[in-house]
């Protein structure tokens, strides 16, 4: 039942389907086509005309008080749908329970929408058929429910639309018209073998009915045509005219032949149930109706939207436990455990995250993507290694340590003025490079003299004294600008030291946004795009599930979740070859 949710909102099978197995129980005729499945849910299969005949039946007399019979060579209506159309005709006309007249254009053996206006609402009905069997059934229908006061039958020759039935009734001005056409032109349509998208898959129900009543000479399109022309000439004598549509593709065409034809008010819906979809439209030649709004485009089915989410599995837990030691995490519980783990995933990333307010047991992350870090890392990897090798040898004799110095009028020149580097040493004097502006010193096992950190990349040590373009010896004492081309530069500088992202907190932490983006951001230079846009945003939950603990993420905005899918298969791979290190 996957449209139930946006049936129209009266339905009273919108958010309460019928119960099989309680109908079952009470209605023998009907508890013989229920079955039960392996799940031991009571079942109705669909393909047998009887059973879809009794479902029609039972319904009928459970929820409304009607009695009818129906032939299996007629077409058997469902309840759902039909009661759709009704609320939407309670909505054109202005409200239920009020006193209207109403045409029943073909209204077939069950003559389901007479009955179902009149025995709501109390509605007046005048009924049209051209088959005789249809005509009989509907006739008997009516009497046998007491409603022939209200629902008037009559037989009208074959291609009768509006005109020939109202000759008699010239005096009455009637509220609304209904119809449900015939919608195809011809049994090749009518078993979808040429009008059916080959992608759709199969019916999920049995297509009863007889000829006039599933086809006539052009499909529904040119029978709904001919109501257009009926309702020109008839114009005033019915405040609303109506169709319901089995194609969508009919609605465009038949909106502009009213275009054409200067109808003043045009309306159109969507019928949603169970996994079906029908369309309806609706015209007028008064001024004083009011006309209700078309469904939006995008039809919303209410959803849950699922987040991605993985498991850290119990024995795992007690090897991340094991080494929470080793980035700073001290706590006995695994969820903190868990997140201490992902927050550094986060900030290897450069991803800006903070912790929220969060159920018991359970942590938070807001976390913000600015740029995607988390793909192509052995490429990345690659292209540092080909630059760290196009970087010239040092002599024998150099230096152990040299020491390259950027420029202050350099364009990789990093915050100084405002930045949190000068203020933490008053005492450092004026000129002094900052901790983002300091040099890089290479080391002989690849790493810079202090040894590894997180904020300054590992470049590999130049084992002579490096040569310029003329072969002279460089001065590694002197700003690179000087001695080296812009392109050697560049490699020698990592993209993380030339793109200064500010931290979340920065940003959050002070009272409006622009001052923050001033703190971080000298002025005078361009504010750098990632404080302006980002990829995505999503909220990270961390809980126990039994003994392990779930992660998952909750899309929240952003430009497409597929990043959010590569993000999170990213940081369970990564935490897997945590623990997989030997």
């Amino acid at each position: 039942m996957a449209l139930n949710k946006s049936m129209h909102p009266r339905n009273r099978y919108k958010d309460k389907p019928p119960d099989f197995a309680y109908l079952a129980s009470k209605y023998p005729d009907f508890q013989k086509y229920v079955h039960t499945s392996l799940a031991g849910r009571a079942m109705l299969n669909f393909k047998e005309p009887e059973a879809v005949r009794a479902l029609t039946c039972t319904l009928l007399k459970e929820d409304f008080g009607l009695t009818i019979e129906i032939p299996l060579e007629r077409l058997i209506p469902t309840v759902p749908l039909r009661l759709n159309y009704i609320h939407w005709v309670e909505d054109l006309i202005g409200g239920q329970g009020k006193p209207r007249k109403g045409i029943d254009i073909g209204t077939g053996a069950s003559c389901i929408y007479p009955l179902l206006g009149a025995s709501m609402n109390g509605w007046y009905f005048l009924a049209t058929e051209v088959d005789d069997i249809c005509f009989d059934f509907a006739t008997k229908n009516v009497e046998q429910n007491n409603l022939s006061d209200l629902i008037k039958v009559v037989k009208v020759p074959q291609k009768t639309l509006l005109m020939d039935a109202l000759k008699e009734e010239t005096a009455i001005v009637y509220d609304f018209c209904m119809c449900n056409p015939p919608f195809f032109a011809n049994q090749l349509e009518a078993k979808g073998e040429n009008s059916r998208n080959s992608r759709r898959p199969p019916p999920s129900s049995i297509n009863t009915g007889g000829v006039t009543e599933i086809m006539a000479e052009g499909g529904e399109l040119e029978f709904v045509k001919r109501i257009i022309h009926d309702s020109l000439q008839l114009k005033t004598r019915l405040r609303w005219y109506s169709c319901m549509l089995g194609k969508k593709c009919s609605l465009t065409p038949l909106k502009e032949e009213l275009r054409k034809q200067g109808v003043p008010k045009v309306t159109q819906t969507e019928f949603c149930q169970g996994r079906t979809m029908r369309w309806a439209l609706a015209w007028s030649f008064y001024d004083d109706v009011t006309v209700p709004s078309p469904p939006s485009k995008k039809r919303r089915l209410e959803k849950a939207r699922k987040p991605l989410s993985f498991l850290v599995l119990h024995p795992t837990l007690k090897e991340f436990q094991a080494q929470a030691s080793s980035i700073g995490c001290t706590s006995s519980s695994t969820v903190e455990t868990i997140t201490a783990w992902v927050e550094k995933i986060l900030t290897d990333l450069r991803i800006q995250h903070k912790r929220v307010p969060c159920a018991k047991n359970e942590q938070s992350l807001v976390l913000t993507a600015v740029e995607n870090t988390w793909i192509h890392g052995r490429q990345k990897r690659r292209d540092q290694n080909r630059q760290l090798r196009e970087i010239p040898r040092a002599l024998p004799g150099a230096a152990a340590s040299p020491k390259l110095t950027i420029p202050q009028n350099s364009q990789t020149q990093q915050p100084s003025t405002h930045s949190k580097d000068n203020q933490e040493d008053p005492d450092k004097p004026a000129g002094a490079p900052t901790h983002k502006q300091q040099a890089v010193h290479l080391g002989a096992n690849g790493c810079d003299s202090k040894g590894k950190s997180e904020k300054e990349p590992q470049i590999k040590e130049a084992s002579s004294v490096p040569k310029d373009e003329n072969c002279q010896d460089v001065n590694m004492e002197s700003p690179i600008s000087t001695t080296l081309p812009k392109h050697r530069v560049s490699a020698l500088l990592p993209e993380k030291e030339v793109h200064f992202t500010p931290p979340l907190e920065e940003l959050t932490s002070a009272p409006e946004g622009e001052a923050a983006i001033q703190d971080v951001v000298p002025s005078g230079q361009p504010i750098s795009p990632t404080l302006q846009h980002f990829l995505f945003k999503s909220l990270v939950n961390i809980k126990t599930e039994e003994n392990d603990v779930a992660v998952e993420m909750h899309w929240m905005e952003g430009q497409t979740k597929d990043l959010m899918n590569q993000l999170c298969t990213y940081m369970k791979n990564t935490l897997y070859r945590i623990v997989a290190k030997p």
